[in-house]
Parts: C-alpha cells; structure tokens; sequence
C-alpha cells in the first residue's frame, strides 16, 4: 500500500473522446461569449492577458477565440486555455449539460484506496476548476469527497517535468506516492522526481500500445 495515489484524468480514469470530442465541443462555441459576458471576472481578464503575450494577437475576440481554437485544435495544454475551458464546464456541469464517465473499472479502485485508507489527488492539464466540476456531476454521484488535493499546471507545473512532482510532493507532505498516468513521458519525469510509478495501457487509447519502459503497466485498475 502507498500513502498516496496520484491520478491523470484523460486516458487514465476517463476516455480521451471524453475530453477531446465531448468537452472540447461543448466548450469550442462557448469561449467567445464567455469571455465577452466575462470580462470582469479576474480569472477571465489574467486569460484574456495571458493569451495575448502568448500569441501577440492584439484585436478583438473574435482574434482572441481564433488562437483558442488553434491551440484546441493541436490539443496544446496551454493555461489560459485550460482556466477558460474549466470555466466554461464548470458551469456545464453545474446546468446539467455535461456528467462525466469513467472506465468501468474507475469508481469501484477509487472506492477501495479510499476505504483502505490511502490518500488520493489528482494532477491533470485541466484546471483544478474544471477537475473539481468533473468529479461533482458523474454517472455515479459526487466523488469529490474522495479526493483531497488538485493539481494542475498552474499550481503544479507541466506535466512532463519532475519540477511538478516535487511540488507536489512537498504540498502532499510525503515521498510515498504513486502516480498512475497513460503517458510515458509524465511517468518518467514523476519516477525522476522519486515517486513510485504506474503506467495505464487501456486498449483503444492513444497510448495503449506505447512503451512504458521501466513502468509497471496494468490495462486496469
């Protein structure tokens, strides 16, 4: 048993079509006006600052919404995209436009570590807003209760530096930690920075068939 476990999201605990089709479609045509009936919102306004050092575009929203839509496209874990897309689920969740799904076996594992008493967090590029959204409104209830800590790139780091995993390392108090992911590169920069490793290999994924390396591999778990 490990003190704590560590989760990604996309590919590990939910199908990417999840993320990339379902959300990603949902929060496509909904980053123009959110911005523009948003504007005042602090959140919305250190985005907005942030995508235009990014790009250099300087106009309107529609310019705005355009380098979005490039980044979505080219699936780049890019911050002030993920702060306006968790936003904009947040509030999807919230009206009942979107629940989430796990792969079958999801629910029943987070349940057991949780009564086994082993700890659980989540590292993800979405934003700690739209991972707190995601496990309040799921086909099976509100799971939040079973997760103490969120962690995304900006609070955190990037995923494929084991920078990020010190951070959280610190933040958790504890080198007894296992983080399970389906990316290799996120797997090793985690096993760099100390921390036990799990690779998840799910058939049909993008990364069923990628070499784990050193990493125990599970299709489940």
């Amino acid at each position: 048993m490990t003190e704590w476990v560590v989760l990604d999201i996309e590919g590990t605990l939910s199908a990417t079509d999840q993320v990339l089709v379902t959300l990603y479609d949902y929060a496509r045509p909904r980053l123009g006006p959110w911005i523009d009936a948003h504007g005042d919102d602090p959140a919305v306004a250190e985005a907005v600052a942030q995508v235009r050092e990014l790009s250099g575009v300087d106009g309107g929203t529609d310019e705005l919404v355009r380098v979005l839509h490039g980044w979505m496209d080219a699936d780049q874990k890019v911050t002030p995209l993920k702060t306006l897309q968790g936003l904009i689920w947040q509030r999807g969740y919230a009206e009942g436009d979107l629940v989430a799904e796990f792969f079958p076996d999801v629910v029943p594992a987070l349940r057991r570590w949780h009564a086994e008493g082993t700890k659980l967090a989540v590292f993800s590029s979405g934003s700690v807003a739209g991972q707190v959204a995601f496990f309040a409104h799921t086909t099976d209830g509100d799971l939040t209760s079973l997760f103490e800590f969120h962690f995304d790139t900006v609070n955190a780091g990037p995923k494929r530096e084991a920078g990020s995993y010190l951070k959280i390392a610190s933040v958790l108090g504890s080198s007894d930690i296992t983080f399970y992911s389906d990316v290799p590169a996120e797997l090793h920069a985690a096993a760099e920075a100390g921390w036990q490793t799990v690779g998840v290999a799910r058939p049909g994924e993008p990364y069923g068939d990628a070499d784990f390396g050193p990493h125990r591999t599970v299709d489940a778990l």
